[in-house]
């Protein structure tokens, strides 16, 4: 080690130990982390040195990879691993790191803003699932020997810690270093980015701190939305906010992974992993293939401005066209962009015109000649050497300079091959960031100032069923209807002023009662100036369902569906009140099988469970639809009346409740005769709830001690 520090130069050195200190500290927090939960959830080192390494130049990997195997080795030390599996697994690591960085770089001698970002994320990615595949291998032997842990379940923890640690923290650590300063956003507007980096935040916090709800999809808009504003700096600091809380929070236990019941922190780590990878997987080909639109655009930009000299300084190809076809000029420029000599040209050669595109440059000469004025083709014409040219033609048709009265056609052409192939793969890269959009599980659109859409994708017809191509054009009040209009209409101004907006609407479509929750944000001109609106909508029906379920669970019995102790309470509590405003008798019976546990020892709980449905069914049969029946629990129904006018309504529904359980009940094979003890307290002037019960059960305990299947009753207040 003596012998190789000396012959460094001062920067590799610094880099290096650089290097060390950042293998050393990622790796100790990645592993006190696993330590802390049990399960290693991201490994963060090997994506740090890995984006590191591909800004470096290689002649000084030899350097870097050593202190960057010595500042791994010193985490796992100091984490109290054995000697020697630290060193195995430092090297495991090492080997993973130069797989990666050698496959990319063997790829790419530079990775700067101009490298075709697609083709670098294929060869990423790949080298990756090798590299993470071989890495865990070679830990798993070292720890299965070194410590007796299973190979098979180590090699699964490392894999998955690995793959997604890289993904993220590599491109994250690469882009950072590619853009640098430019990762803050454009100065003056660095408070758009903050803007939507709160979002993601705000929106990521409240997914995270609550339990409850599956509403992980929430995090995706905001995320994409970044994407799109801010390219790759809305990536990095969008996937780093969302990573960190979801690292934390799952440390914590909180979070949408609680809802499996009995779920290991294992299982936990698991989902949170696959939840950053499906969020690499939607938001970094997003940004990639924006990133090769950008190029797309500017090489279109840099092509145009070629052919501008070319016009200038070399000129287009000019010609003089007779009506026969002879021409009476041919410009010099026919060899430069077409290798033919002047007087090859002389004479007609539609022979030259591609097959494809014969038919339609004779039509428009002969439009031409008949309707006059001018025409602009694009063909394809054959070089001297044999490939096809494409050409950009303006013909207009003016009197011959000649005198005869003939009508001329003056040609001007010039060489646009580079632009028809640059648009057509400009087509290509906006046809595959439309299959994006188009399978993103949400709505996404865009409409102008004057609210006329300009965009939406393809989901929209899974939702409402409309053809997003019939809706370009036409105005949102058309598109949804006076009744969703005038939901969304103050919502529009809202985001037309400059303000982003969430909210929640209703709408029938197919049917079907849906529900969806909508994020208006405003579109921004690079002067600032509000130019539209664009509008991510999701379907929540699914959410709103589970509340309304949870909702009837909490009111409800699960067994008989009547009210439940819950809602009882509260439907008493309301009465007593309306009862002081408006004074009115209010009739509570108490109500208990007689001798239920016999039902249950002598049949089993599955016949007395029939038993109080049929009971409950009996007793609701004889009430009116205003008045309550509930289950407290076991064999035990309570019945709450109101606007009693007298104690003769309490005997003669007392009498009917129990004439009502004189026939036999059926479940089965089984027939079984059941008999109530009821306690009535008819209620004249104000008491508390649990008076009231107090009241009604004293009424219900005479009842069984008079030999049950009776009932007893009180007037309280008379």
């Amino acid at each position: 080690m003596r012998r190789l520090l000396p012959s460094m130069p001062l920067d590799v050195l610094l880099r290096s130990i650089g290097i060390a200190v950042l293998a050393f500290v990622s790796c100790a927090y990645s592993l006190a982390l696993a330590h802390s939960t049990g399960v290693m959830s991201l490994w963060i080192a090997n994506g740090v040195l890995v984006g590191c390494l591909l800004r470096l130049p290689t002649r000084h990997w030899w350097a870097y990879l050593l202190f960057g195997f010595a500042g791994n080795g010193g985490g796992q030390l100091l984490l109290h691993n054995p000697l020697l599996a630290s060193l195995g697994l430092a090297t495991a690591n090492t080997l993973e790191i130069l797989i990666i960085s050698g496959a990319v770089r063997w790829r790419f001698a530079e990775i700067s803003s101009d490298t075709p970002f697609l083709e670098l994320g294929r060869v990423a990615l790949t080298s990756t699932l090798i590299a993470c595949a071989l890495s865990a291998l070679l830990a798993g032997l070292v720890v299965h020997v070194a410590q007796g842990i299973p190979l098979f379940a180590y090699l699964n923890t490392w894999y998955r810690a690995h793959v997604v640690g890289m993904v993220i923290v590599a491109t994250l650590t690469l882009v950072t270093l590619i853009e640098k300063g430019r990762l803050l956003g454009v100065r003056g507007k660095r408070w758009l980015l903050v803007r939507d980096m709160t979002l993601i935040a705000g929106t990521t916090l409240a997914v995270f701190t609550q339990s409850r709800y599956p509403l992980l999809f929430l995090v995706y808009p905001p995320l994409l939305l970044a994407v799109f504003r801010h390219r790759f700096a809305g990536l990095v600091l969008g996937i780093a906010l969302v990573a960190a809380m979801t690292n934390i929070a799952t440390a914590l236990g909180v979070g949408p992974f609680e809802l499996i019941p009995g779920g290991s922190e294992t299982e936990h780590t698991i989902l949170a992993q696959v939840f950053m990878g499906v969020t690499c997987l939607i938001a970094v080909p997003v940004a990639l293939i924006l990133a090769e639109r950008r190029q797309l655009v500017i090489r279109i930009r840099e092509s145009e401005l070629r052919y501008r000299i070319l016009a200038d300084y070399a000129g287009d190809l000019v010609m003089r066209i007779r009506p026969d076809g002879q021409r009476r000029y041919v410009s010099p420029s026919i060899k430069d962009l077409l290798g033919w000599n002047v007087e090859d040209f002389m004479t007609p050669r539609p022979d030259l015109i591609h097959p494809d595109d014969r038919d339609r440059v004779a039509k428009a000469v002969t439009d031409l000649h008949r309707e006059g004025g001018s025409t602009i083709t694009t063909y394809r014409i054959c070089h001297k050497n044999g490939h096809y040219v494409w050409f950009e033609a303006l013909a207009r048709l003016v009197p011959s300079p000649e005198g005869d009265g003939a009508m001329e056609i003056i040609y001007t052409g010039r060489d646009v091959t580079q632009r028809v192939l640059t648009e057509h793969a400009l087509a290509d890269s906006e046809r595959r960031l439309r299959t994006i959009a188009d399978n993103v599980p949400a709505v996404i659109a865009h409409v102008d100032a004057t609210e006329h859409y300009t965009f939406v994708n393809a989901y929209v017809k899974h939702v409402s069923g409309a053809d997003p191509l019939k809706m370009i054009g036409k105005t949102m009040r058309e598109v949804r209807g006076e009744q969703i209009y005038s939901d969304l209409k103050g919502h529009i101004a809202t985001a037309l002023g400059g303000k982003a907006v969430t909210f929640e609407y209703e709408a029938d479509y197919r049917g079907k009662h849906t529900y969806f929750q909508t994020n208006f944000v405003p579109d921004c001109d690079q002067e600032g100036q509000v130019c539209g609106v664009y509008a991510l909508t999701t379907d929540i029906t699914h959410i709103k369902e589970v509340e309304q379920e949870l909702t009837k669970l909490a009111r409800f019995d699960t067994l008989t569906g009547l009210a439940n102790r819950r809602h009882f309470d509260e439907h008493m509590a309301m009465m007593l009140l309306q009862k002081c405003r408006q004074p009115s008798a209010l009739l509570l019976m108490m109500i208990d099988v007689d001798h239920f546990k016999r039902v249950n020892d002598s049949w089993g709980h599955g016949v007395g469970d029939e038993v109080l449905k049929e009971v409950g069914r009996r007793i609701q049969g004889c009430l009116r639809k205003r008045d309550l029946v509930a289950r407290l629990g076991g064999d035990e129904f309570v019945v709450l009346v109101e606007d009693v006018d007298s104690s003769s309504i309490g005997e003669g529904l007392a009498r009917k409740v129990q004439a009502a359980m004189e026939p036999e009940m059926t479940v089965g094979t089984v027939r079984v005769q059941v008999t109530l003890s009821i306690g009535v307290a008819l209620c004249q002037s104000v008491v508390s709830a649990d008076d009231f019960m107090k009241i009604a059960d004293a009424e219900l305990y005479k009842a069984k001690s008079d030999g049950r299947n009776a009932y007893r009753m009180v007037m309280h207040g008379s």
